[in-house]
């Protein structure tokens, strides 16, 4: 079976490494950024099948990395999660309306389901 591959743009390493963990065990091709320019780097160069986006990065935010992805014709279907400590409806809003497929807030979601989630994406972007 081939691997799904996902770019987590997350800078917390500690959450990168849980996020790896969980998902190696389900068969995931991993690719992490830790700032919004490196996430758009590695979009455009590795094409993952879901891209899990942290908001608060260095540099650029999240939603501008966001605006970036779904402004461009060769990556705008990649399925984005976004998966942040920012919970307010406004920023929910905000993230869905810029075209995040997914929002999930870091506090109200287990690790398996952040994870379920992220598969539940990759089959919509095969």
């Amino acid at each position: 079976m081939k691997k799904i591959k996902v770019l987590i743009v997350e800078d917390d390493q500690a959450l990168v490494g849980i996020l790896k963990q969980a998902l190696r065990a389900s068969q995931f091709d991993i690719v992490v950024a830790g700032s919004a320019q490196e996430g758009l780097d590695q979009v455009l160069a590795q094409k993952p099948q879901v891209v899990v986006l942290d908001l608060l990065l260095p540099g650029q935010t999240g939603f501008e990395l966001l605006k970036k992805i779904k402004g461009r014709t060769d990556i705008k279907n990649i399925p984005v999660v976004i998966l942040s400590n920012l919970g307010q409806a406004e920023e929910v809003r905000a993230g869905l309306k810029l075209g995040a497929d997914s929002y999930l807030v870091k506090a109200d979601f287990t690790i398996d389901e952040v994870v379920n989630e992220i598969m539940k994406m990759a089959k919509k972007s095969k």
